[in-house]
This record gives structure tokens, sequence and C-alpha cells, in this order.
């Protein structure tokens, strides 16, 4: 099979920010298009002794629709103004309360500040299966003034009314007794309604300060 050459300036496409090269019916056969997987921006939430740091859609430039297929969810900094809190997450699917059923599991990685206790272990008694409360993202976390949270959750397809809708986070801690603990948290909403807002809160006390940023992939 023999091999063609293009030149260079038969390639008529116009270089754009989160664009990529793909084929077309034209004569050269490429044109500019959207880029798979770009993240584009949508909303960041600042902390400042909040009870809670809410994602709705159609708020404040909220999108939790069928936008996009997959959401991620960005922790930096996320501080506790309580002592030994539990950062968490709740789905809402339709109505006004965050109480959309979950099954979930939860496992955790620790080693402590003085080198003398690791884990590694499924944690069941943090898992739900098919529970409407809030899902615990970490561990007791400590409220030093150095101490907070990083992390991330994407959720996937949010607005379908077929499909259960499924999620996966990850966080990083420093916790009340000096431990660092490395959290996996994966589940699915088990519901077919549409999960239209995210919210997520101590399980006790206020989140004293920290960002999270909502990202849509294309």
């Amino acid at each position: 099979m023999a091999l063609n050459k293009l030149k260079f300036n038969s390639i008529n496409v116009t270089p754009a920010a989160n664009e990529a090269l793909k084929f077309n019916s034209s004569a050269n056969g490429f044109e500019t298009g959207s880029a798979g997987g770009a993240m584009t921006f949508i909303k960041k939430l600042t902390a400042s002794s909040s009870g809670t740091l809410s994602f709705v859609d159609g708020s404040s430039n909220v999108v939790l629709d069928n936008t996009y297929k997959e959401y991620i969810f960005h922790f930096n900094n996320i501080h506790p103004a309580t002592d030994g809190a539990f950062f968490s997450v709740g789905f809402r699917d339709g109505s006004t309360d965050y109480d959309a059923s979950k099954t979930t599991t939860y496992f955790q990685s620790r080693h402590d500040e003085g080198n003398s206790d690791t884990q590694l272990a499924h944690n069941t008694s943090y898992d739900l299966a098919n529970g409407t409360g809030f899902q615990y993202l970490s561990q007791s976390l400590a409220n030093e003034n150095d101490a907070c949270l990083g992390g991330f959750l994407h959720l996937f397809n949010p607005s379908s009314t077929t499909f259960v809708k499924h999620f996966i986070a990850r966080t990083q801690q420093m916790t009340d007794a000096d431990f660092s603990f490395d959290i996996y948290v994966a589940g699915y909403c088990n519901v077919t309604a549409a999960i239209d807002a995210v919210q997520f809160k101590f399980n006790t006390g206020n989140i004293d300060a920290g960002t999270i940023t909502l990202y849509g992939i294309n």
C-alpha cells in the first residue's frame, strides 16, 4: 500500500483553545473540534464558617444536567471548625432534601506520625446499603490550624433518568489522632431520577475554610 504525503498548507485548520484535530468529509479531511476529556470550569465555592456547600443545578450558573456526562468536584484545604468531624456528601434527586439512596464501599489506608501504626482496610462502618444519609468521605479530621483535607469526587451522568448514578471519591487528610489517611469511596445513587444537586458538609460543626471547585468533562 502506497503512503500519501500531505502538504502542510493543505490542512485547513485554525488553532483554538481546548480544540483538537479531527477528520471530516472535505477535500483536505481535517477540521478543529472539541477535545474529548477537556475540563470546563463551572463554579467554585469558598467556605467561611459555612454549614454546607451546595451545588444546585440552575442556581448561580451551576450546571448539573446533560451538558456533561461527567462532573468533578475538587476539594482544596477543607478545614473543619470542630475537631474530629467527618467530611461528607449528599445527593438530591428532585426533592428539597439531599437524601437520594446510596449503596457504597469505603476503603482506607493509614500511617501515623510516630511510624508505629499502619493499615489498609475495608471499613464497613462507613459503608451504606441503600441508605439515605450522607456518605462519609473522610476519617475524623483535626481542626488544628495546619490541618486540612484535599481530594476529589467524580459524578457520572447525573441527568440520566434510566440508570443509577455512579460516583467515586478519593481524599487525603490529617486526622485528629495525627494520622495520614488516604480514603477511597465509591458507590451509586440507587435512583433513576436525575441528580440535580450535590451538597458537602461535616457531620458536626461548620466548614471553617477551604474551596470546592466544580468542572464538567467533555
